[in-house]
């Protein structure tokens, strides 16, 4: 990935970022270089900046760059989750392996970053329209299990499909 794109850049930046702890903009250089990305620090130092990268102290008193919704080592906390889905969710349902998440118009996004930061067993990633998403769910745990948890988190009834909808 020598060459690519900036967006791809900047993905891998937040993948490392959540991966491990990383102290500083130079460290985060090799890093990079290490996987055949090559940049400057000046680059690297744009992109923290583009991705809103901040400073925090870790335990034992050391400081390591992370994200502002996702500092380093921690994953969207269950109350964060349970927060959003009972905010935004509107209608959860199962179709195949796929759990479908309902929300109000142009709310998908938030729900879909949520769930794509969280540490529920099987979300293997989502996909977000405006008011829909699909939650690709990992076939050893299946959709029925994630999506009867999101509507637990959530407070939204699963829906389920009646007799007449089977059939037709």
């Amino acid at each position: 990935m020598a060459k690519g794109t900036k967006h791809q850049r900047q993905h891998r930046i937040t993948q490392l970022l959540e991966e491990q702890v990383v102290t500083s903009q130079g460290q985060l250089a090799e890093l990079l270089s290490s996987e055949g990305i090559v940049v400057t620090t000046a680059t690297v130092s744009r992109d923290l900046q583009e991705l809103g990268v901040i400073t925090v102290r870790i335990p034992g008193g050391d400081k390591a760059l992370a994200l502002p919704e996702l500092p380093a080592q921690q994953v969207a906390p269950v109350d964060h989750l349970r927060r959003v889905l009972g905010e935004w969710a509107v209608e959860i349902a199962t179709s195949g392996s796929l759990c479908v998440v309902r929300t109000p118009p142009g709310c998908a996004h938030v729900v879909a970053s949520a769930l794509d930061r969280s540490i529920i067993d099987g979300v293997v990633g989502t996909v977000a329209g405006d008011d829909t998403i699909l939650v690709a769910v990992d076939d050893l745990v299946g959709a029925q299990a994630v999506a009867e948890q999101l509507a637990e988190y959530s407070g939204v009834a699963l829906r389920t499909r009646s007799k007449r909808e089977k059939k037709g």
